[in-house]
């Protein structure tokens, strides 16, 4: 049901984007490899999401918008290229996609993959210090790319993010706010992620959330692609917990991946049921986007993991975190 023709890892970073605005000729064209791609959206996205106040630079700022809004779009445009077979026959009836879409959850990329279980059976403190940090500085915040994503969906949508979003935010109480777990987990394992230590991949997978949940035309795409996160998350924090807990990690440093290890089971039955399942039902065009934003969202986790087993389990690389 899910097969595809699977390219290498490379196959959307090699192809190059091209760029064209205020200070760059309309011919001139600019290539960027994987790293400087994502590193230079991954400065852009924090820069264009942090609140801010009026400067004269504003149009300077517009300028630079529409070139990174191009480099996006490239990139965006080309992974959808990339899963366009996988998702040319997905049913467009409401039962037929839940059906579909459930079966990610076993047969989607990425998932099972061996290294969580190497995470919560065999990993040294350092090497899920490792993998928390490259984890922390691709994080998109999901309670900001909810927030970006429900704007003018029907109400029953509606609805449902803004009953994620509120779990999100500890249902109104500070100690219980999702985001703020992060950081009390990344500042007590003294983490320090920064964009420049992170592997591409993490960038590329956080990089993909926000084009998705900033832009419009990708709106369905978005809950696609955060829907299935609620689906198959809990496997896989499950795991880390379960490292985390075997080195003997405080509780509260643990807390957010004990809470999404079960949460995330119920969160994904609502959205799926009422979030989804009405979308298909009243549209059903919106099938193949909100598919492509979760497979797209997968082969991100996927290439992800991919790299931190090449990273993880290379001998010289242990050596250095020991």
């Amino acid at each position: 049901m899910l097969s595809r023709t699977r390219q290498s890892n490379e196959s959307i970073m090699s192809i190059a984007l091209f760029q064209s605005g205020p200070g760059v000729g309309a011919d001139s064209k600019t290539c960027l490899d994987d790293v400087s791609l994502h590193r230079r959206l991954a400065r852009w996205n924090q820069r264009r999401l942090s609140p801010a106040t009026p400067d004269d630079a504003w149009r300077k700022e517009l300028g630079e918008e529409h070139q990174m809004r191009l480099l996006e779009g490239g990139y965006v445009e080309a992974f959808r290229t990339e899963v366009a077979e996988a998702v040319a026959a997905v049913p467009v009836d409401a039962d037929g996609f839940i059906d579909w879409f459930e079966a990610l959850k076993a047969e989607g990329p990425g998932q099972f993959d061996p290294l969580f279980d190497w995470l919560a059976e065999e990993a040294t403190l350092e090497d899920l210090r490792w993998f928390l940090r490259q984890e922390a500085a691709g994080e998109a915040g999901f309670d900001d790319l909810v927030a970006l994503t429900q704007v003018k969906f029907p109400t029953s949508a509606k609805l449902e993010l803004a009953r994620n979003y509120w779990d999100e935010m500890g249902r109104g109480a500070e100690g219980g706010m999702h985001g703020p777990m992060l950081e009390r987990t990344t500042a007590g394992l003294d983490l320090q992620p920064s964009i420049e230590a992170t592997l591409w991949q993490s960038l590329a997978l956080a990089n993909t959330m926000t084009a998705f949940a900033t832009t419009r035309r990708y709106a369905y795409h978005s809950v696609g692609a955060l829907g299935v996160v609620e689906l198959t998350a809990p496997t896989r924090v499950a795991k880390v917990a379960q490292g985390l807990k075997r080195l003997g990690v405080e509780p509260r440093l643990r807390k957010y991946f004990d809470l999404h290890a079960v949460l995330d089971i119920k969160h994904s039955e609502d959205w799926n049921r009422e979030a989804l399942r009405p979308l298909v039902a009243a549209d059903p065009g919106c099938a193949r986007s909100l598919a492509e934003g979760a497979l797209m969202r997968l082969i991100c986790g996927e290439r992800c993991f991919e790299a931190y087993r090449q990273a993880l389990w290379n001998d010289d690389a242990r050596r250095a975190r020991a």
